[in-house]
């Protein structure tokens, strides 16, 4: 197998950067939270940062949105010929996240291999989606990584380790290791460190990612032969927009030998599904502007709801009442997926407007409000996670929630994506 996770050329700031203003939250998050990128660019100040090398998806569609990508694109070359960077050649990062709740969540920080990931559902690459990818959401970031000099990763894969035989030794061999950061992380991030991993003790760690990843003993496990060795946690349109964009560049220069180029590759961190740190939290629906005695007739009927016990149930809330039902006709492996299936359908044959919401008590509120339900999903098991994603293929959008927005990756290392 070609192990898809590799050693990278990874930049990391020097000792001269202020590593508390370098290190920014996931540009996925607080996106309805201006004040939160506000006060973020007042901490940050004029210091060297990441926030002047990412677009807070808050601004994506401002009208100085095309400004701000220059200015991206500006910064990288200031930042790469100011020399504030250290490279780490073909290296890994072991790194130690403790989060806001003060829980130690491991990780090693690499590169992958986009040749080997397929964000379609139904892949069977060793490197798939967890859940359905909005391909409209792909062009904007497109544009960003035009013309970009480097790429910050805030994408986390996760491995299903359940003995933690890959990042779980790292923990103990830390000290020999060479610390290339320590920081407390603005806005309630908490604390991470980082370790250098070199080049001859990288193979160490593939050799255990090569076993996880065993053809026979995988068969032995799930029942089936294709492997699926990463799994997206978070950043799933990062890392599809980073295969994307590899595509459209082989597209665009037939017959060209690009193997090598820097683009067929995406920083990320590998991360053990079976961390205490991970909690996975349902997010939940609420469907506005409806005829809801219409949405409760049809699913009851498609979806076979009773009070009878089964695998699968859920509550619905509307009109301040709230009913808990048993699905009998199951269209996926888990609630969300067959609940997912007839909403979708439901709505591109009727009115209404769907969001998902994360906390029950709020669903709670707007269910209050005229034509309106909310659906409250029960939290999916970790363990459901990837039998499920090789039986159904890549889950519903939205299905869960990978811990708080303030635990979320921040951008601390980069990589050069263009040959320059």
């Amino acid at each position: 197998m070609n192990n898809a996770f590799k050693p990278a050329d990874i930049l990391v700031p020097n000792e001269n950067v202020d590593m508390e203003k370098w290190a920014v939250i996931a540009c996925d998050q607080y996106t309805s939270e201006e004040e939160y990128w506000n006060e973020t660019a007042e901490n940050v100040g004029s210091s060297p940062s990441s926030l002047n090398l990412i677009l807070p998806e808050i601004y994506l569609e401002k009208e100085d949105t095309d400004d701000r990508i220059k200015n991206i694109h500006c910064n990288m070359k200031k930042y790469i010929e100011s020399g504030i960077f250290t490279e780490y050649k073909n290296s890994m990062i072991y790194i130690e996240r403790i989060q806001s709740n003060n829980i130690l969540r491991s990780g090693i920080l690499g590169m992958l291999d986009l040749e080997e990931y397929d964000f379609s559902k139904g892949s069977v690459s060793q490197v798939r989606a967890t859940e359905a990818t909005v391909i409209e959401r792909i062009p904007p970031r497109i544009k960003i990584r035009n013309d970009a000099l480097l790429e910050l990763p805030h994408i986390m894969i996760l491995i299903d380790d359940e003995n933690d035989t890959v990042i779980g030794p790292l923990g103990n061999e830390k000290n020999q290791m060479k610390k290339l950061y320590e920081s407390e992380l603005m806005q309630g991030g908490g604390k991470i460190s980082g370790y250098h991993i070199p080049e001859d003790k990288c193979g160490d760690i593939i050799k255990r990612l090569d076993f996880l990843g065993n053809a026979e003993n995988f068969e032995k496990k799930y029942g089936v032969k294709d492997v699926l060795l990463y799994a997206m946690g978070d950043g799933n349109h990062s890392l599809a927009t980073a295969k994307e964009f590899y595509e459209q560049l082989k597209k665009a220069n037939p017959g060209k030998d690009l193997s090598d180029h820097p683009a067929r590759y995406a920083l990320v961190e590998i991360v053990n599904l079976h961390s205490p740190a991970l909690e996975f939290e349902a997010i939940h629906r609420i469907i506005t502007n409806t005829d809801t005695d219409k949405i409760i007739s049809e699913m009851n009927d498609k979806l076979g709801l009773s009070d009878i016990p089964s695998n699968q149930k859920f509550s619905y809330i509307s009109a301040g009442i709230e009913k808990t039902v048993y699905i009998h006709n199951q269209s996926s492996e888990l609630t969300v997926g067959t609940l997912q299936n007839f909403l979708d359908k439901y709505l591109s044959e009727n009115s209404g407007k769907i969001d998902y919401i994360h906390g029950s008590d709020t669903v709670k509120k707007l269910a209050s409000a005229k034509n309106s339900i909310g659906f409250i999903l029960p939290d999916m098991k970790k363990s459901q996670l990837f039998p499920t994603v090789i039986k159904d293929g890549a889950l519903p959008r939205k299905t869960f929630s990978m811990g708080h927005a303030q635990d979320k990756r921040y951008y601390i290392e980069c990589r050069k994506i263009c040959n320059v």
